[in-house]
């Protein structure tokens, strides 16, 4: 699985991610970028493709991945304000206690966070009510730190190898 990024310096980064996105497809395959659709639930795809990719952005990087297999992939910013109610909204109970007993709560949580969001990238199933029913940790080594940022790639491989 190839992740690339850059920072934004100007850009959105919506179209930030989506030249990301071009530039790895056309280094990975040689051909341009094929079309993206949209399931019903709002998760993009190449419908006439067999590669599968992800994009996330922060106020200052986008990240893209791409991949032979289904992924999902999200970014934050170290140190960024977290809101401590995503506890009560998004995090079953064994997260809310790893986060709560964590030396730096706030951490553990954009930590917990970016991973939540990358897997929900990766489902298709956008934010919800499931989200309660992960067993997550922040110290999940699907958690990278790149340029300043957490970085999570949910990918078919790393669901089945570590528990969900």
């Amino acid at each position: 699985m190839d992740i690339v990024w850059r920072e934004l310096n100007g850009l959105g980064g919506h179209e930030a991610g989506l030249a990301l996105l071009e530039q790895l497809h056309r280094e990975k395959t040689g051909k341009p970028l094929p079309p993206i659709a949209k399931t019903p639930q709002g998760k993009p795809y190449f419908p006439q493709s067999d590669l599968h990719f992800s994009i996330s952005h922060t106020p200052r990087h986008a990240f893209c991945c791409l991949h032979k297999e289904n992924v999902g992939i999200d970014a934050e910013e170290i140190g960024r304000a977290v809101d401590m109610r995503l506890l009560s909204r998004y995090c079953s109970d064994s997260e809310r206690q790893r986060v709560t007993s964590a030396a730096e709560p706030e951490d553990a949580l954009l930590r917990l966070w970016v991973l939540k969001e990358s897997y929900a990238k990766f489902t298709g199933r956008g934010l919800g009510n499931y989200l309660k029913s992960t067993d997550f940790s922040p110290a999940d080594p699907r958690i990278q730190i790149i340029d300043g940022c957490y970085v999570a790639v949910f990918t078919e491989e790393r669901t089945q190898n570590h528990a969900l």
